[in-house]
């Protein structure tokens, strides 16, 4: 197989709109627990083998982060105390969803090593509790880039009564993200054209294409908030996720993170591991993995996913638009998003037709939660019989599209603004060339759309070394994987459960992406026993 037959499609096209669509949808509700697992716990096979450390190749040159080595406690340090000295001032939000959420502002420095200079302003939010001297709950719902503020919209649904009335349930937008000095790229109009470009099948030049966007993507990145783009590490965000900590008035912070949030959580603990206090990470990022790790392992899991989703319809009934085996079922859905590639469907929108592009978004969207998997496969049998409005209204509200044309938040850009700072890949071109090639072949559902980082051509150098977070000290953290996540496989759940010096697993059995507010009840009872009585999961519960 050669390049030229399946062109690379850029993933971050598709990450950031399944992320944001099914947080949001599995804070609506406690959901099922789906399908079990076929295995017998050891959860699917990521695809890939243990990090060494020593990568067999030679990673890209790596910068140095602003934040990640300071030479004191920023917290006890003079130069510092403006920060943390702080009150948030709770008013009302603007541009939020729900009833019963207090915003706020919280400033911290540009660069952290520069405490003097340029600053910034966070956007917070709370849902006050029920209760009386709450606590808070911090939450990071995941992206990166996803906005804290705008999850807590649904964010009260996935909390029982009890944790409702013991805490605050808080939400920030992290640095470069909406309303926290968001980061500018494309217009709208680029935006929608961005996410729609589709290139055939062996079409000639469609690397090329892709190529283009990228560079346009970082240009325009560079070029409206290009004084940003070196401080939006997670290392970063970690220092200002203490600053918050402070100004909750909380001597330890008590946290939910979700997917890159449990890279974030990792992250502060390693930081501060004397300030953890409820520590819960769902869905958990391996932070040893390189750049080309992760595709790797997320290619495996996808296809797996996928596996399932297709051998759920077969077994539906006679409804299902697809037939035979699952792997004639995979290639019957790759030929259609392959025709849609070549003829856009009517949209009932003469100005948007439905690409293949936004098709193919749609599907890898539907691994995050099998709770979609019906209305999905409602979408894409009307697709199949020439209807593709349905794919089109659910990718505009993965996309946060609004009715207007507008995009409620940046998170297309700012999921690569932080990924291409926080993972480095390797350097050489021919290995990377032969790995997406490799992908492709070996997972024909995805493995084409994971064949490229899409950091290529981006202004900053990546900042943080693949390395073991340990946490030594800190108090117990709960790390949650689910055996068959497409998006964070369950083996970087093992690891980083096996790296902490605290680390306890939670295992659910089942699919997609996370499981706490998703697993029917078995995850939320330990994780909420933990929070509210202190009661510490045996390590290796399984559910």
């Amino acid at each position: 197989m050669t390049s030229a037959a399946v062109p690379r499609r850029p993933l971050s096209r598709i990450t950031a709109a399944a992320a944001a669509m099914v947080l949001l949808l599995s804070g609506c509700t406690q959901l099922g627990s789906g399908s079990e697992s076929a295995s017998d716990g050891g959860g699917t096979d990521s695809g890939q083998e243990e990090p060494s450390g020593e990568p067999e190749h030679p990673l890209v040159d790596i910068g140095t982060s602003a934040a990640a080595d300071l030479p004191s406690d920023p917290a006890t340090d003079p130069d510092y105390s403006s920060y943390y000295e702080q009150d948030i001032e709770w008013g009302e939000c603007e541009d939020v969803y729900a009833d019963g959420i207090e915003c706020g502002t919280l400033t911290v420095p540009l660069a952290w090593n520069d405490p003097d200079g340029k600053t910034i302003d966070l956007a917070v939010a709370q849902i006050p509790g029920t209760g009386q001297d709450d606590d808070s709950l911090v939450l990071n719902n995941g992206g990166p880039g996803v906005s804290g503020v705008n999850f807590l919209e649904s964010a009260p649904y996935m909390f029982s009564p009890e944790v409702r009335s013991s805490y605050d349930l808080v939400g920030f937008d992290p640095r470069g993200v909406a309303r926290s000095a968001g980061i500018e790229c494309l217009t709208d109009e680029e935006t929608d054209d961005y996410l729609s470009e589709t290139v055939e099948p062996g079409e000639a030049g469609g690397d090329e294409v892709f190529d283009d966007w990228e560079k346009k993507i970082a240009e325009s990145c560079e070029a409206n908030s290009g004084d940003l783009l070196p401080y939006l590490d997670t290392y970063s965000a970690a220092r200002d996720m203490d600053v918050l900590r402070a100004a909750l008035g909380s001597e330890k912070l008590d946290y939910l993170g979700f997917s890159y949030g449990t890279y974030l959580g990792s992250s502060f603990a390693d930081l501060y591991p004397e300030r953890v206090g409820h520590f819960v990470l769902d869905g958990a990022l391996d932070p040893k993995n390189t750049m080309d790790d992760f595709f790797a392992g997320r290619a495996a899991a996808f296809e797996d996913s996928a596996d399932a989703f297709v051998q759920s319809c077969l077994d539906s009934g006679e409804s299902c638009p697809v037939s035979g085996d699952v792997a004639e079922g995979k290639q019957q859905l790759n030929e259609f998003f392959d025709s849609v590639d070549k003829e856009p469907l009517d949209s009932g929108n003469p100005d948007r037709p439905l690409t293949g592009a936004i098709a193919r978004s749609v599907f890898y969207m539907l691994m995050y939660s099998d709770e979609l998997w019906d209305s999905g496969w409602d979408a894409i049998s009307a697709a199949m019989d020439g209807d593709g409005s349905l794919l089109l209204a659910t990718a505009d509200q993965s996309n946060e599209r609004l009715l207007d044309g507008s995009y409620r938040t940046n998170f297309t850009y700012a999921i690569t603004a932080v990924n291409c700072l926080d993972h480095p890949w390797i350097a050489d071109e021919q290995w990377q060339e032969d790995q997406a090639e490799q992908l492709a072949e070996e997972y024909p559902t995805f493995g084409a759309q994971m064949g490229d980082n899409g950091c290529g051509q981006w202004p900053v150098p990546p900042l943080r070394e693949p390395a073991a977070i340990t946490a030594d000290g800190a108090a117990p953290i709960l790390v949650i994987g689910t055996t068959h996540d497409p998006a964070t496989p369950y083996p970087w759940a093992q690891s980083l459960a096996e790296q902490l010096d605290s680390g306890v697993l939670l295992t659910f059995e089942g699919q997609g992406h996370t499981a706490y507010g998703r697993s029917g009840g078995c995850i939320e009872e330990q994780v909420d026993a933990y929070l509210l009585e202190d009661t510490v999961p045996e390590d290796g519960f399984t559910c």
